[in-house]
């Protein structure tokens, strides 16, 4: 096929625009509506692989579904001559590659172009396809140069290219993750990883993986990551060096979820409440079961108060018993009184009643019942006269035994 032979019977095709690890690109024209295309073709040596050929045809149809400002667009796709072949949009402007080769771009250009990205990303995975091969010569600046457009979604590079190919399969191969390197398949978190690499490269002008050797290339990417961004540009605001950094983590769990949670961090914009959504479910439980009767196990913990309605009952018994039991001591001391004034062989009646009435009063607080009526103790005989008498009033003085004395000393005064 010449250089003016009209593709399909309607494109024209021109110049090579560039290679891939599947197809060429060439410079196109489409003759009915009169505009420049850029024409994809599986490379010859593919051809004749059918899973291949199929794979082309799939990936073609669901590139030309998406449609957003930052993808390139795909408008056509068909066979000619064995030759399966893709029409997208034709970009004037120049590539990514093409600027991070003039040197390192500025912090704020580096931002706007992996905002663009991740749009393009966010996109396409929603409708469920991946690109596989992010990198910074996929990444057109649109054609009035204010924007990045992502180009050859869903094109993947496969196993059997050939040794001829081997420069374009070793760049590619730099922005693949650990994991894909280690024979994992490829994800939407593997665009992702490119991406950050993307952005490492375009802040220093140079690619974070150097090596040119298939085996060190893959051992550099497993084990030997590149200096940190922060130490090489320490002028780059710490928000965009570590969203890279993070982009970039060799652990996928510690890389972004989706294209829209790195895009917000790139912006500032937090996460929606996607974290945030369960936590009102937790405190609901707790909010019905305290509307439920409380079991008995937790009722003397959440209700204390209700435990101390029992125990005034417990000591208001005892401080009953004690006033009872005052009371009958004091009882018991009136009634050994009212004895002793009644006794007749009391030898000194006035003093006992003195005593006794006298004597409760430090050992209860309730006061002592009145005294038996004068009377009998006015009537008893008249007592011998006895000169020992102030021997045997010792007891009288000792506290809580008025009684004894009196009774104890009648008998002895009847023997002498």
């Amino acid at each position: 096929m010449t250089g003016h032979d009209l593709l399909g019977g309607r494109y024209e095709l021109r110049g090579v625009l560039g290679y891939g690890g599947m197809a060429e690109v060439r410079d196109g024209w489409d003759t009915r509506l009169n505009r420049a295309v850029a024409v994809k073709l599986l490379h010859p040596a593919l051809r004749g692989q059918p899973d291949i050929r199929r794979r082309f045809a799939d990936e073609a149809r669901s590139a030309a579904a998406l449609t957003h400002p930052n993808i390139v667009a795909v408008h056509d796709f068909g066979e000619h001559g064995g030759t399966p072949f893709i029409v997208m949009e034709r970009l004037p402007g120049q590539s990514l590659a093409d600027l991070i080769a003039l040197g390192p771009m500025p912090p704020e250009h580096v931002r706007s172009m992996l905002i663009d990205v991740l749009r393009a990303l966010e996109a396409a995975h929603a409708a469920g396809v991946l690109h596989r091969d992010i990198k910074p010569g996929n990444v057109l600046i649109s054609a009035i140069g204010d924007s990045m457009k992502v180009a050859d979604f869903g094109i993947a590079k496969t196993g059997g290219a050939s040794h001829t190919m081997t420069g374009r399969v070793l760049g590619t191969m730099s922005y693949l993750t650990p994991e894909r390197v280690a024979g994992a398949p490829a994800s939407a978190a593997d665009d992702l990883y490119a991406a950050g690499v993307m952005g490492y490269e375009a802040l220093l002008g140079r690619r974070a993986f150097p090596q040119d050797n298939p085996i060190a290339l893959a051992r550099a990417i497993m084990d030997d990551p590149p200096p940190p961004l922060a130490s090489l540009r320490p002028d780059v605001e710490p928000t965009l060096v570590a969203v890279i950094d993070r982009a970039m983590a060799r652990v996928p769990h510690q890389r972004f979820g989706s294209a829209a949670e790195m895009r917000a961090a790139l912006t500032g914009e937090l996460i929606p409440p996607v974290a945030v959504a369960p936590l009102p479910s937790s405190p609901r439980p707790a909010t019905r079961v305290l509307d439920e009767p409380l079991p008995p196990s937790m009722h003397h913990m959440a209700a204390p108060h209700y435990v101390a309605a029992p125990p005034p009952r417990h000591r208001l018994s005892g401080r009953t018993r004690k006033v009872l039991a005052g009371t009958a001591v004091l009882g018991a001391f009136a009634i050994a009184a009212a004895a002793l004034a009644a006794d007749p062989f009391s030898s000194a009646p006035t003093q006992t009643v003195n005593t006794s009435s006298t004597m409760p009063t430090p050992t209860s607080a309730a006061p002592p019942p009145p005294p038996p009526p004068p009377t009998p103790v006015v009537q008893p005989p008249e007592p011998k006269p006895d000169h020992k008498k102030p021997e045997h009033k010792k007891p009288d003085h000792k506290p809580g035994k008025p009684g004894k004395p009196g009774r104890g000393n009648g008998p002895k005064e009847r023997g002498g």
